[in-house]
């Protein structure tokens, strides 16, 4: 029988205290929702009274499976817990769980509270058991405990029995600086098992100041813990916490860890996995990270002929899992170095079947190579490889054509006498059978310039005829761009990431000396894929 894994999710708290990271109140229910369907147990809402967004989402926080957890510190000294107004505060959340933070470190407790460590144990010990008098779940945050028990091992146990026999449910073991090692960490926690604390009211809480949160999370379940706090994508202060959207996969599907332990996650949620992922870099208008482990776009990518080769006979050559598991896919890049066994596959990938010696396959090489040495990169532009290759196949619908396009730039003032941007587009297109002419500006209605690539994507969607519909959901999410010679006679290469309302993404690249024709080629292929994609004709 498998023993229980609870999963505990401090986005909406540790994950706020990410650098240049601010959720709305509408921001933290969506996330809380995607966090409850993908079947975490506790959802950490925040610190009610610490802000007014954490009091406004605890007021209308959605009904949920999961937990919902409020956040607080434990009482002050010289006070009673009843009377304490922040942990009051807390505690009209009305939550069913309530995680406490209190100090486990000597040098925290005498430095920064500046109290006894006499009073900080009775702190901790009145609150958990006001807590649970009030008919709580409590969890009890050990504040630098790692850091506190290899300084005063007698001390940091002192503080965590406190809690733990006054009857909090968990005790979560928080390596505050993220400065433990693996083999730290289950060491130590193997010592408080030990001490009399049982592993199955354990939690453990890592940052990943060393790249080892999610390492030192594992070694924490190795040596007993049985609750792992996390956040999506890796979200925290500093370096961030340990990252959910690794260890979810890694529980469920490695060993020693699948056979071993259940989680809440299923297997449905488990393939939702890489959307829920990009989700929350949607919301934090962040490009997500390509080299992510699991969820991110280059996660199986294989970019070797050799390898692609391989994958061909069997993907578990050079794939862990199979990238559908988690929601992912495989990819298989085009660059300068590909050979005939990575073409086809891409081209399969695409719903392009080119027989083994067609002597297309040697065209598209010739093509791509030809174009990479005049700056393009078809390596990090799958899209339009696509339409390269269906164009050297015959494969290309003449769906719309531009015949001319102008962008200006103009400086002027505005109503407070300030001076401005502003971009103005036309794009001339022959659709249906007919030309029509379109004109936009860059000014968005809060009144701020987004540029003149922003003004011609407006203006070329403006009114495409029969395909203006499937493009309504289609956004531009990256703008890169860069100079791939120098001098006078610099090429500047521009990659655009687009995006559509499903959570598809794909890239396109437009190379020319002029920064603007790159990327209204760029932006070409990524509306006519787009396009193809959906079906047109």
């Amino acid at each position: 029988m498998k023993e229980r894994l609870w999963l505990y999710d401090t986005t909406l708290r540790d994950g706020q205290q990410t650098q240049g990271v601010q959720f709305s109140t509408e921001e933290k229910q969506q996330i809380a929702l995607a966090l409850d369907a993908l079947g975490v147990d506790y959802i950490e809402g925040g610190w009610p009274g610490a802000n007014p967004t954490d009091s406004a989402f605890f007021d209308a926080a959605p009904q949920t499976r999961a937990r919902m957890t409020a956040f607080g510190m434990t009482k002050r000294n010289g006070m009673s817990a009843e009377n304490d107004n922040v942990l009051a505060a807390v505690m009209n959340a009305r939550t069913k769980s309530v995680c406490l933070v209190g100090k486990t470190h000597d040098f925290h407790v005498e430095k920064a509270l500046g109290i006894t460590l006499a009073e900080n144990t009775d702190n901790i010990a009145r609150t958990v058991a006001y807590l649970v008098s009030q008919g709580r779940e409590a969890l009890f945050d050990a504040e630098h405990f790692f850091d506190g028990y290899k300084a005063n091992p007698d001390y940091a146990l002192e503080a965590i029995r406190a809690a733990f026999d006054a009857g909090a449910r968990w005790i979560v073991l928080c390596d505050t600086n993220g400065g433990t090692l693996p083999a730290e960490v289950t060491r130590i926690v193997s010592e408080v098992i030990a001490a009399g604390i049982p592993g199955d009211r354990l939690g453990i809480h890592t940052h990943n100041d060393t790249e080892n949160a999610v390492a030192c999370s594992l070694a924490a379940v190795d040596a007993g813990a049985r609750q792992i706090q996390g956040t999506l994508n890796g979200l925290g202060e500093r370096c961030g916490n340990a990252n959910l959207t690794a260890l979810i996969p890694i529980l469920a599907l490695k060993e020693p860890y699948a056979s071993r332990y259940e989680t809440g996650i299923t297997t449905a949620a488990l393939q939702d996995l890489t959307r829920t992922s990009r989700m929350l870099d949607e919301i934090l208008n962040r490009v997500p990270m390509k080299q992510a482990g699991f969820v991110g776009s280059s996660a199986f990518a294989h970019k070797a002929g050799l390898h692609a080769s391989a994958i061909l006979k069997d993907p578990s050559t050079y794939e862990h899992i199979d990238p559908a598991i988690v929601g992912n896919a495989r990819v298989i890049p085009m660059s300068n170095q590909a050979g005939q066994s990575n073409l086809r596959r891409r081209l399969a990938s695409a719903g392009l079947t080119v027989e083994p010696g067609d002597p297309a396959l040697a065209a598209i090489l010739d093509e791509v190579k030809a174009r990479e040495a005049e700056g393009y990169s078809y390596d990090t532009a799958q899209a339009s490889f696509e339409l390269l290759a269906r164009s050297v196949l015959g494969r290309m619908p003449e769906l719309f054509e531009v015949k001319r396009y102008r962008v200006t730039v103009e400086r002027r003032k505005n109503k407070y006498d300030q001076m401005i941007s502003l971009s103005e587009a036309v794009v001339v297109v022959k659709v249906d059978g007919e030309k029509r002419l379109s004109v936009s500006e860059s000014m968005d209605e809060t009144g701020n310039d987004r540029g003149p690539v922003n003004a011609l994507a407006k203006a070329l969607v403006k009114d495409l005829g029969q395909y203006s519909d499937s493009l309504r959901d289609m956004r531009l999410v990256d703008f890169k761009v860069r100079i791939t010679q120098g001098g006078t006679e610099a090429v500047t290469r521009v990659i655009i990431d687009s995006e559509d309302g499903q959570g598809q993404r794909w890239s396109t690249v437009g190379v020319s000396a002029n920064i603007v024709d790159a990327s209204f080629e760029a932006l070409l292929d990524a509306i006519r894929w787009k396009l193809i994609h959906d079906g047109a004709t």
